[in-house]
């Protein structure tokens, strides 16, 4: 089940994939009206063979969508429903999992546009006796630089057990930060980057003290109505997904074991650092109207492209990835995985060309590895839409 639609035009079926040519751009860079070089078409082809590569390591189905000005690129393989063979679609909403990062650090980098927030002043500073170290800044939290240790690490130490031990459970925010103090922090406030949940949980706890409402009515007052994301929810602690959606499966530690229908469940664990619904329609105008500087000032979106060295490929800045393709080219946004779904959210620095895909299952590298993939295919061109590397070994991927 895969389709292609090229601008405002036709939709093409899989046997014409092989013929498509896009007429917007051409393969090649050229230059645009400001001068700078512009992207190579989004190598349709080399989406599709991804997303088949995606199927063959084990998700029931995956999607693409990419937009570039007038041109939406969409390509689907798969099914949205194992029970009812339902194909997955470019519209189905899904968990976007760690993705909701971004969103929570816009909504803290808004407040400290309006001055109602100093990102370098420690967090005990607007949540007092919080944190045990008064050295913990608001952009230490924001950054993964704070040392907090991620509880998930111990939550979900087993894929299948230790979600259905959550799977319906409703936890505070400061729950969740206790469970991540009964542990010794990873390092010294901004000594190191190490990426923990934890941070983001404290993130809404900011958000709910600075805004005196909830996190889902910041997102909703901020960002959904503003930018007329229809597909994006916070639904917590409901555990369905509103509307037209695609189900998640889990994959069980155990090989061969049948993998889990992980669809409904409250996110409890996550909340504000993972636990918004959305599309790939909408995940692309949220990026797009992030880069192009519609959602915060040119100096508070400077601060949020600050960026730490990663690894090889990725940097880290505030709630936002920085990764860097083959081709030189480096997209912005994020990754995300929760409980049956793995999600890529990026776009050009510029914010003209954004990329969603996904795919509805977790726990499986091999899947998030062929994944990441698209990123080639649709910012780098024809050619290039290999696999990437994917999670260390022993590396969790729900620190997505």
């Amino acid at each position: 089940m895969v389709s292609a639609r090229v601008g405002r035009g036709a939709v093409l079926a899989a046997a014409v994939l092989s013929l498509l040519t896009v007429p917007a751009r051409a393969a090649t860079p050229q230059a645009d009206a400001r001068g700078a070089a512009a992207l190579p078409a989004p190598d349709v082809g080399g989406l599709d063979a991804v997303l088949r590569s995606v199927l063959d390591r084990g998700a029931p189905g995956a999607l693409v969508r990419v937009d570039d000005g007038a041109d939406a690129y969409l390509v689907t393989r798969g099914f949205a429903d194992r029970s009812t063979r339902q194909g997955i679609s470019t519209a189905d909403r899904f968990r976007i999992g760690s993705v909701t990062k971004s969103f929570s650090a816009v909504v803290l980098l808004q407040l400290a546009d309006e001055h109602k927030l100093d990102l370098d002043a420690p967090v005990n500073r607007y949540l007092p006796k919080l944190l045990p170290d008064d050295r913990i800044t608001v952009r230490h939290v924001l950054s993964h630089r704070s040392g907090l240790y991620d509880y998930t690490t111990d939550m979900f130490a087993r894929s299948v057990s230790g979600f259905e031990a959550v799977r319906d459970k409703v936890f505070g925010y400061r729950d969740l930060i206790a469970l991540s103090l009964r542990k010794p922090r990873t390092n010294a406030p901004g000594a190191a980057y190490a990426y923990s949940n934890t941070n983001y949980v404290v993130a809404g706890l900011l958000i709910e003290k600075l805004t005196g409402g909830s996190v889902r009515g910041a997102y909703e007052k901020r960002l959904i109505t503003p930018l007329g994301l229809r597909d994006t929810f916070y639904v917590h602690p409901d555990t369905r997904i509103p509307g037209r959606h695609a189900h998640g499966y889990l994959t069980p530690d155990d090989a061969g074991a049948a993998l889990v229908d992980a669809t409904e469940q409250t996110v409890s664990w996550a909340q504000s650092a993972g636990a918004l619904i959305s599309s790939a329609r909408d995940l692309n105008t949220f990026y797009s109207a992030l880069l192009r500087g519609r959602l915060l000032s040119a100096a508070r979106l400077a601060e949020m492209e600050r960026f730490t060295r990663v690894d090889a490929t990725t940097s880290y800045g505030l709630g936002l990835r920085r990764r860097e393709l083959s081709c030189g080219v480096s997209v912005y946004g994020h990754t995300g995985a929760v409980q049956g779904f793995y999600t890529y959210a990026f776009a050009s620095k510029d914010g003209r060309r954004t990329l969603t895909a996904a795919a509805n299952t977790s726990n499986n590298a091999k899947v998030l590895g062929a994944l990441a993939g698209t990123l080639e295919s649709a910012f780098c061109g024809r050619g290039t839409g290999k696999a990437l590397r994917a999670p260390a070994a022993g590396q969790r991927d729900l620190r997505q």
